[in-house]
């Protein structure tokens, strides 16, 4: 593996028609590296499970670039198992990554770069069940930090540890949510007097500076990169440049996320949306229409515009554009901010943090530092 280069090399981890016990070492067989991105026979095979994915973290795509960005110094091994009734087929996967170290964890690629929710891709809950005893079976602890709290394979987990070490579940991060319906084809009507008064007085100070017009695009691969530069260079101009979180800011986050979206335009998925005030772009958004909902991802806005809350009318005017698709959901994904509490929902998928440790050295190790580390937490709470 070339450390912070382009290529990252992924271990397979393959575990053929697995019963639900104990498994030999020999059941561990473990490939060649293989590169994530060109090993087009796994890409196949992961692509035939996306079908039932309920996130888009769990595809292909992500997690490639992962592999190729902010992973690229990482261990990363999927861990798969095969469908008994179909050679060739795998029935269940996991994409897991690692520090270098002796006592380094298994946590889900993606979690910890992006703070994105992930979970593993399975067909059905006895598949979830097979892979979470081939997890089970590394020696290494598990470090799951963000969920989804419908995921099999977390009650998989805990019966596949069973013997072999502890499992805590604690809640996570949530995710927000807003439920859509032909209501929201009209978005201001969803919201109260003042919230109308509010959006139509900002909409009339952003008509004073020029002429405002809304795009959301979908556009071709030939011309990505320079709409996503221009989104690029919107969020620069907004509080997460001081914050240190702006893409132009994190080259590497920056290229994962180009790289992601890249794949999500050819795959006629990825959306860009602009607010214009005089054709100059004070607003963007980046999201994927994927799986009928409307997943956001990046959000940013010229601060200059601040008065005229160019974020604001710009995801006013995107959910309205997602309800008139006949999306059934927007996906605010990230944090549950107080913004978004306060002014557009307080629906939520909820998340969990799981942790397993093994009856071993490298558990008890786990184990001994995170208590360490939540006795600092109950004692400052009293404090």
């Amino acid at each position: 593996m070339r450390k912070g280069g382009t290529v990252a090399h992924i271990q397979l981890v393959a575990g053929l028609g697995l019963a639900l016990q104990p498994l030999a070492p020999r059941a561990l067989a473990r490939a060649a590296p293989t590169n994530l991105r060109d090993d087009d026979a796994l890409a196949r095979a992961w692509r035939d499970l996306e079908a039932g994915a309920h996130l888009p973290t769990q595809c292909h795509a992500f997690s490639a670039a992962l592999a190729r960005t902010l992973l690229a110094g990482d261990h990363i091994q999927v861990f798969r198992v095969a469908d008994p009734a179909r050679p060739g087929r795998i029935a269940a996967l996991a994409p897991l990554c690692r520090d270098d170290g002796l006592l380094s964890r298994w946590r889900m690629a993606g979690a910890s770069e992006v703070f994105e929710p992930g979970d593993a891709l399975y067909d059905s809950p006895e598949s979830a069940r097979r892979l979470a005893a081939l997890i089970a079976a590394d020696p290494r602890p598990l470090s799951f930090d963000r969920m989804a709290a419908s995921s099999h394979l977390i009650p998989a987990l805990r019966a596949a540890m069973r013997g072999r070490g502890l499992v805590l579940v604690r809640p996570a991060v949530p995710c927000p949510t807003i439920a859509l319906d032909h209501t929201w084809a009209d978005p201001e009507s969803r919201f109260n007097a003042g919230r109308r008064s509010d959006f139509r007085r900002a909409a009339r100070r952003a008509q004073a500076l020029g002429a405002v017009t809304f795009e959301v695009l979908s556009p071709t691969a030939d011309a990505f990169d320079a709409l996503f530069d221009e989104a690029v260079r919107v969020e620069l101009c907004g509080w997460k440049q001081e914050a240190g979180t702006a893409m132009a800011v994190d080259r590497a986050k920056q290229g994962f996320f180009r790289e992601f979206f890249r794949a999500a335009c050819t795959a006629g998925t990825f959306r860009i949306a602009f607010l214009r005030i005089d054709g100059v772009a004070v607003a963007m958004q980046m999201a994927l229409d994927w799986q009928g909902r409307f997943w956001l991802f990046k959000i940013g806005y010229d601060e200059t515009f601040s008065k005229c809350s160019p974020g604001t009318l710009l995801m006013l005017h995107t959910l309205g554009w997602a309800a008139r698709r006949g999306l059934c959901a927007y996906e605010l994904l990230g944090n549950v901010e107080p913004w978004i509490a306060a002014f557009w929902t307080r629906d939520q998928h909820d998340c969990l943090r799981v942790r397993t440790y093994p009856f071993n050295a490298r558990g008890a190790a786990a184990l001994a530092a995170d208590g360490a580390v939540w006795l600092r937490e109950r004692i400052a709470r009293g404090s």
